[in-house]
């Protein structure tokens, strides 16, 4: 089963209040940390929402400022262009990255519980989200994964959500030798 992973970095960083994906962790952008994690897991990686020097970028679908559905759906559409039968999803500001193991014995979608942007999306789901996006006022990946059916699971690592440049700093400074999976 050949795997896309799929950055999700289109958000605007209010809380941030600068570029999230270029804050440094340890003198490297957040970023590169999170690709690091998910190319272990796929076949190929792709950042949505945004360009990224030295990885191939799709703009979110079918607008910008979609939220993480947007660039969901442009991971699909990637994904269907290209071969790939499941997207593999993280967001550019937590960390570790979540794994999931490509012998699975799940059917059908999963995310890990409490950290909604890590998942594990099959590409069939594309249509499905096509018509959600255009009929539902409502685009948080909380109706998304009720209309899925989507499994939680959970992961005995402890993740990072780093929304503010505090955060940020505290977590590094917890972590003096962070190992970023």
């Amino acid at each position: 089963m050949r795997r896309l992973g799929a950055i999700i970095a289109g958000g605007k960083a209010t809380r941030f209040g600068s570029d999230k994906a270029a804050a440094l962790l340890n003198g490297r952008p957040l970023i590169e940390h999170v690709a690091d994690g998910l190319r272990k897991q796929v076949d190929k990686l792709i950042v949505c929402g945004r360009v990224w020097p030295g990885m191939d970028c799709v703009e979110d679908n079918p607008f910008p400022d979609m939220g993480p559905l947007g660039g969901l759906n442009a991971a699909f559409r990637y994904a269907q262009q290209n071969g790939f039968e499941e997207v593999v999803t993280a967001g550019c500001d937590v960390v570790p990255v979540a794994h999931f193991p490509e012998e699975h014995t799940y059917e059908g979608a999963i995310y890990i519980d409490g950290h909604y942007l890590f998942g594990v999306w099959p590409v069939a789901l594309a249509p499905i989200l096509e018509q959600h996006l255009r009929n539902q006022d409502d685009l948080s990946m909380r109706s998304w994964i009720a209309i899925t059916g989507a499994q939680a699971i959970t992961s005995a690592d402890v993740f990072h959500n780093l929304n503010t440049p505090r955060e940020l700093a505290q977590y590094a400074a917890q972590r003096s030798n962070i190992v970023i999976r």
